[in-house]
Order: structure tokens, then sequence, then C-alpha cells
């Protein structure tokens, strides 16, 4: 059994930096693939970003330079550093943990249970 346990959302204004974490107990961690999601209602889950066997990647090119992962296998735990916080990244924060390298949330199988960023203007 895995289990993800998020922390470090709330409430910033814009251009405020957050740092997200994520604890994972369970299984190897280093035998996990270990991304970051993002959801907004009424939206599909989107990919942040992951750190895999290769290393870490980001979604997309809006979050590029301003968000980056990283993994402390010391302390089973990935954190997704946030800067220079946007109002369209509001939403619901999401770890997952899951067997292959993929943008996709289906293929994750474990999730955390998410946390709140709220970005206001």
């Amino acid at each position: 059994q895995v289990l993800l346990v998020e922390s470090g959302g709330g409430t910033v204004k814009a251009g405020d930096s957050l740092r997200l974490s994520c604890t994972y107990s369970g299984r190897a961690f280093g035998s996990y693939v270990m991304a970051w999601f993002r959801q907004t209602p009424g939206k599909e889950r989107e990919f942040v970003a992951l750190f895999g066997p290769t290393g870490a990647y980001t979604g997309t090119d809006s979050l590029e330079g301003r968000f980056a992962i990283s993994r402390d296998s010391a302390k089973n735990t990935v954190y997704l550093q946030m800067n220079n916080l946007k109002p369209e990244d509001t939403a619901v924060y999401y770890c997952a943990a899951g067997p292959i390298l993929s943008r996709s949330p289906e293929q994750y199988n474990n999730w955390g249970q998410g946390t709140q960023v709220t970005v206001s203007s």
C-alpha cells in the first residue's frame, strides 16, 4: 500500500512563492515515478511536473522556469517549488506515484488527497 500526503498549499498573492511537499510511505520510494498534477473545477487534471529515473521534467512552457520538482529520497518526499505564482495557477495540486514515466494521469495509480493553492491578483 502506498500513501501520499501533500502539504504546503495556501492562499498567496501574485508573484509570491510556495513549496508543496508530498511525503510517501509504502513500497520502495525509488521504484516509483513521482509527479504533480493540478485540477480546477470542470477541467481535466493537468500534468505539472514529474521526477523519474532520468531526472526531473516540468510540464509546459508556462511552468518552465517558474516551477521545479525535486526529490529527497532520505525523507521519502517530493517537492514542488512554485515561484512567481499567477492567478491562473490557482488549483488543487495532487501528488501521484506510478510505475512508468508518463504525463497522463491515467498512468498513476496512487494519489494524495490534494492541497489547495489559491493565487490572488
